[in-house]
């Protein structure tokens, strides 16, 4: 059950303009590669959570223009009428490579690389972007939130404050391969079999003339799903004693253990450990408590820290919006071009933000892992047709500051681009949300804590290969010292 809507005019205005450009010029067929990569890590955490892969599937297969599409374009009256021709039949053609989704990522290397006819390359820019800037932005804080619940589940509450319809569905589906369990937001469970879940708002109590009354009815209808809200008026001396009443008198009578309230303001900390000695007294140790409202994972760890009663979480706003970190800075660049023979010819982006400068080429990523303790040691971004040789000791070394430099032994070597599309037919066997919610997991779980830390994360190593560094070094002296300069 997908969604049908023709999204091929979701593009920034200047891919169009180019692609006629190039057209007119003569590099219609000018086959190049793209490389989408970001640059900083939200809340300067230690790593990221690549995710959205599989919408850009469905895009790029389903890419088409309407001829309403092409009628609206000739009404700017900037573009040739071949130009319009071409994208009657347009789609694509090339090639993508990328990480899968839930693939622990790092700033700088490439999660996906197109090869494509410059046209085509160029033209699916913004929509890639979006969707894996989106998803994985949104992965990467699940992925700190559930890390600072220490095991305690977290379910995704934030649909009505996502910014528009896509960002609540598709976030949820993100939410959910960071490591939530759920979601209240219906649409990602029937769209994408993210669990949805929830109970009542604050309304349900307060159409009733009791909050007793409230809370026995709700049992009654729902005797195996019983979770009530107790902060309607007050938590420890009405919602507790209530929930407690009406456990007693509807759920015990049947045998039924599980239940749970949830509480939604106030502190927190001090009504958890409350409401818990209440409920252990009262014969309910069972009765789980749900923690919600403008939750995150430095409150949520700071809650653990004030002793919590909490067994669960609820994180909306905070989490569909990355709040503290709200963009994902990925970007995508020009990396190499072929010339008539087929060669490959390198491009770099060079910048007085040295943040800014690209690393040319095509590449290809390798994750280096510790055959003695199955870690993560390091990222090497390597010339597409190196290959690394682990059967010897391999010495890596900062591409910026080249006297750091380590000496790997007894490593594996694994790469992490995938074909995904070849002369534009998916290869890729797209995994299930389960899979690659297990996949993210396994991912986490391969880095060092000190990778995870909140606070001054360990800086983990993406470096290049002696190769591609000189290509780079090369490549940045011819344009800081252009030959036809003329200057000393």
């Amino acid at each position: 059950m997908q969604s049908k809507r023709n999204l091929t005019m979701l593009c920034d205005y200047y891919e169009l303009t180019m692609a006629n450009g190039y057209a007119k010029c003569g590099l219609g067929n000018k086959i190049v590669y793209f490389d989408l990569f970001f640059r900083g890590i939200p809340d300067n955490g230690g790593c990221a959570i690549a995710a959205g892969l599989e919408q850009v599937i469905d895009y790029i297969e389903n890419l088409r223009f309407t001829e309403d599409d092409i009628e609206f374009l000739r009404e700017k009256g900037i573009f040739d009428e071949e130009f319009l021709n071409y994208l009657r039949n347009f789609k694509f053609t090339g090639d993508i490579w990328a990480v899968p989704e839930g693939t622990v990522v790092f700033p700088g290397e490439p999660i996906l690389t197109v090869r494509a006819p410059a046209p085509e390359a160029q033209f699916i820019e913004t929509f890639i972007l979006l969707t894996i800037n989106h998803q994985s932005l949104i992965a990467t804080k699940a992925s700190r939130i559930v890390r600072a619940a220490e095991g305690r589940a977290i379910s995704e509450f934030g649909s009505r404050r996502a910014q528009g319809p896509d960002a609540a569905i598709l976030g949820a589906r993100a939410a959910y391969i960071g490591g939530c369990v759920a979601t209240a937001c219906t649409m990602s469970d029937a769209l994408y079999g993210v669990p949805a879940t929830g109970t009542m708002a604050h309304s349900w109590v307060q159409m009733f003339d009791s909050e007793y009354e409230a809370f026995r009815t709700y049992c009654e209808i729902y005797p195996n799903a019983a979770t009530l809200l107790v902060d309607t008026y007050n938590v420890l001396k009405s919602g507790i004693p209530n929930a407690i009443r009406a456990f007693r008198d509807v759920l015990e009578p049947r045998g039924i253990k599980k239940c749970a309230v949830r509480i939604d303001s106030g502190d927190i900390a001090y009504l958890s450990r409350k409401a818990r000695a209440m409920l252990d007294k009262a014969g309910f140790p069972y009765c789980k408590i749900i923690a919600s409202n403008s939750l995150d994972e430095y409150i949520i760890r700071d809650l653990s820290r004030q002793g919590a009663c909490v067994d669960a979480f609820g994180v909306g706003e905070r989490l569909i919006t990355s709040k503290t970190s709200p963009v994902f800075g990925g970007v995508y660049k020009l990396a190499a071009i072929e010339d008539d023979a087929g060669n490959i010819i390198p491009k770099i982006k060079v910048s007085e933000n040295i943040s800014k400068i690209t690393i040319p080429h095509f590449k290809k990523v390798y994750r280096l892992y510790s055959n003695t303790t199955g870690k993560a040691e390091a990222d090497l971004i390597t010339v597409y047709d190196e290959v690394v040789d682990t059967s010897k000791p391999l010495e890596i070394f900062d591409p910026d500051y080249t006297w750091k430099r380590k000496t790997l032994t007894d490593i594996t070597a694994y790469p992490l681009l995938k074909p995904i599309f070849k002369g534009g037919v998916c290869v890729y066997k797209k995994p299930s949300l389960d899979e690659i919610r297990d996949h993210c997991r396994a991912e986490i779980s391969s880095l060092w804590d000190e990778v995870l830390r909140f606070e001054n994360p360990h800086n983990y190593y993406v470096d290049l290969s002696q190769r591609l560094w000189d290509v780079r070094r090369r490549l940045l002296d011819e344009h800081a010292y252009p030959k036809s300069s003329g200057q000393n």
